[in-house]
């Protein structure tokens, strides 16, 4: 069982659970404690316990701290990629490209000393000065998406802390795993205990978060709808928000362009991390003569793809996080070809090794 991470400790409190899934195999190999309002509130109270003592520590201090757990995020980068891998699917190289992009944000908050300077101007009217401190607004929490377990988090606590707030996080109940080794690496690098959280589950603990008046600032990565719910939820009760919504890309292809290298960028944007990120290219404009030779050497390199498990070193795609998330990729195929769309390549039964 993924256990919470609460006050510096893993705790499994019966109640409701989830299932985590081997994506590349169907199979369920873990189940997850899923978080009440209790729990949540359990997790605040812990986060409020220790943000003035966290708060009042100098920020130098601060920064050796988060110096330690990059350390060890490099260490351990090779077992959290095998971790995204298992719960996620990507493949092996996917996922330790993602571990790295999340490191490099660790790397910026150890400068935390000199990023919190304020600013000061002299004379801005007769007689007055103006100058701007940075202080820790509190308690916040982050609810992050399955694609990039550790990634997307790093994106945020790491931050957070090393300004000072206590933190809780919520990750993708689907990929749950990443989140309570980073606790377990931070507490490891000196991190006191309670400054970071995290809480496991479905909309029950997404909107005890929401609601909880001990909760200052959200931030979330996911769909739009949900990123339009978070937001107006939080806001309503006066946290301030951060919510980044669906965001997938349109590329055009002019006809002088080296439409060889255009392909290539085209399969790599729509089939890395099989399709399941924010960076994927999911229309394509081709301008006048550019459109046939462009869809040939699209059709090509498509059905070149080796689909596989991620621990095959040759699989260049690996499955998608769930069967319901694959039936949901397959029913915008059905959908564009009943609107109209010619279909060239169709791999919807192929065949993968088991």
């Amino acid at each position: 069982t993924v256990p919470v991470w609460i006050n510096g400790k893993a705790v499994a409190p019966a109640g409701r659970t989830g299932e985590v899934f081997n994506p590349a195999t169907g199979q369920v190999t873990k189940k997850v404690v899923f978080a009440d309002a209790n729990l949540v509130d359990t997790a605040v109270k812990a986060a409020t316990a220790a943000f003035p003592a966290w708060r009042d520590t100098p920020p130098l201090r601060r920064a050796r701290v988060m110096q330690r757990f990059l350390a060890l995020l490099q260490q351990n980068q090779k077992q959290l990629a095998q971790i995204i891998h298992e719960e996620h699917g990507k493949t092996l190289d996917d996922a330790m490209g993602s571990v790295q992009r999340g490191i490099e944000v660790v790397e910026f908050a150890c400068g935390i000393p000199n990023l919190l300077k304020g600013e000061y101007s002299q004379d801005v009217g007769t007689q007055v000065d103006t100058h701007t401190i940075r202080q820790p607004v509190g308690v916040c929490a982050g609810i992050t998406p399955f694609n990039f377990p550790v990634m997307v988090p790093l994106w945020m606590f790491p931050m957070a802390i090393a300004c000072g707030n206590t933190f809780i996080l919520k990750p993708s109940e689907k990929v749950p795993s990443a989140s309570i080794r980073m606790a377990e690496l931070f507490k490891e690098a000196g991190l006191p205990d309670g400054v970071l959280n995290v809480i496991h589950g479905d909309k029950v603990a997404v909107d005890a978060i929401l609601n909880h008046p001990g909760i200052h600032a959200v931030s979330f990565v996911g769909s739009t709808p949900i990123a339009k719910y978070i937001y107006e939820t939080a806001a309503k009760n006066g946290k301030r928000v951060q919510a980044l919504g669906g965001a997938k890309n349109h590329a055009v292809v002019l006809p002088d362009a080296d439409l060889e290298f255009a392909a290539d960028a085209l399969i790599g944007a729509a089939y890395g991390s099989a399709g399941e990120r924010c960076m994927a290219i999911s229309a394509v404009v081709a301008v006048g003569a550019a459109g046939d030779p462009l869809v040939r050497l699209l059709e090509k390199k498509a059905k070149a793809i080796k689909v596989g498990p991620g621990t095959d070193k040759a699989s260049e795609m690996g499955p998608l996080v769930t069967c319901q998330h694959r039936d949901k990729v397959a029913g915008y195929i059905e959908q564009g070809v009943r609107e109209g769309a010619k279909l060239i390549v169709d791999a919807r039964q192929q065949a993968t090794p088991k």
